[in-house]
């Protein structure tokens, strides 16, 4: 394993009811409280009126920013900033998910700085001076941004979808509570499972292969992951298999499974623009890109793909070559998210062969890789994925 410094400070209040500690979680910090949130589903299953009532027990004057979009865009975070400074907000509090929290964190260091957000963090990866501390109430696993210190802001105007990272947007606190995603519809659950999934192979399909801790741990959250998820497309009130859902979402993100690791975004990379351009849910999008992308590179770590094969999805070795394990252990992938009801290909997201060259260009190639990816390469990849 590679050296590494690990931090993570979010505390975590996990289980049935757990929103009920919001009084307890939000009382070290100011008064005016601004509640970021997506649609209208907090409503219509009650969370709403059980978060205002626990902000008001503590003493909390609250404001709103509803709306937040899937893939949450700059504007949205420009209201959230102009709102922060015109009421002096002390703490934001985001109920949902990953875009209502990436939301919040852009907003967190958005409001800190006289400088525009975008440009400075976004654009340049400026390191952050200050933001406004902030917590989370979680509704759809999928992302891990409410145990990590990452946030991904779509530029909807620039076709540009950006990642920030800073110690200073870590959550203060996440309240997981399993039985809050009983009510997701089946597309967003799917979505959710294939994000989640997507993470841990950023960060188990790279250096180093030899067997080490860090894959264990990545290979055992795979198979959990798998059994969890049949069981709450099956049954969406199994409450254990929601709970390992939302907890795998948590700890796939929250730094675990990078220690002593390369780790490699690649898959992340060319999604991107997927999303930035079409709009397409993060989960669905590399539905269809991370499975092609595992195709491309596998001959690059045999050894690797075939150990997957075996540990992840109990491949009989017996008979088969590593490159023969390796593509079936792709191939239960694809079967996989099939399963799900996920989406196979760029088609079924809406995207056509004329729309290839435009996403190669506005890949990000920095990303590391077995092979270090080319223009051509990403070009290779999306046509696999048509």
């Amino acid at each position: 394993m590679y050296d590494f410094h690990y931090y993570n400070p979010v505390r975590i209040y996990f289980g049935k009811d757990q929103v009920n500690q919001l009084k307890e979680a939000v009382a070290p910090y100011g008064p005016r409280i601004l509640l970021v949130y997506g649609g209208g589903s907090i409503k219509r299953t009650g969370l709403y009126d059980r978060v205002l009532s626990q902000l008001r027990e503590a003493g909390k004057t609250v404001f709103e920013l509803p709306g937040v979009m899937p893939n949450p865009r700059t504007e949205k975070v420009y209201e959230g900033i102009e709102l922060c400074r015109r009421e002096n907000i002390d703490f934001l509090l985001a109920v949902g998910g990953g875009s209502v929290i990436d939301c919040c964190k852009a907003i967190a260091v958005g409001a800190k700085t006289d400088r525009d957000f975008w440009q400075t963090f976004f654009i340049n990866g400026e390191p952050a001076a200050d933001a406004i501390p902030l917590g989370t109430i979680l509704t759809i696993p999928a992302t891990g941004s409410e145990m990590d210190m990452s946030a991904v802001i779509t530029n909807w105007a620039t076709s540009e979808k950006n990642n920030y990272d800073s110690p200073l947007i870590y959550p203060r606190f996440s309240i997981l509570d399993p039985t809050l995603t009983f009510t997701l519809p089946k597309n967003q659950m799917a979505n959710g499972i294939v994000d989640t999934m997507s993470h841990i192979f950023e960060l188990y399909f790279s250096p180093p292969d030899e067997d080490n801790v860090t894959d264990y741990l990545a290979e055992g959250l795979l198979r959990a992951l798998i059994r969890a998820a049949r069981a709450a497309m099956a049954d969406p009130t199994d409450y254990d298999a929601r709970a390992d859902l939302m907890w795998t979402s948590s700890v796939a993100l929250c730094g675990m499974l990078n220690n002593g690791k390369k780790t490699d975004w690649a898959s992340h990379c060319i999604e991107h623009p997927i999303s930035a351009l079409f709009d397409v849910a993060h989960g669905a999008g590399l539905a269809v890109v991370h499975p092609n992308y595992l195709e491309y590179v596998r001959s690059c770590a045999p050894a690797k793909f075939a150990r997957f094969a075996q540990r992840v999805w109990e491949v009989d070795p017996a008979g088969k070559s590593q490159d023969e394990l390796a593509v079936e252990g792709i191939r239960r992938v694809k079967a996989f998210f099939r399963e799900l009801g996920a989406p196979a290909t760029l088609a079924e997201l809406g995207v056509g062969e004329a729309d290839i060259d435009r996403i190669a260009d506005l890949t990000d190639l920095s990303c590391w890789s077995y092979k270090p990816l080319t223009r051509e390469d990403v070009v290779n990849i999306l046509r696999m994925a048509l």
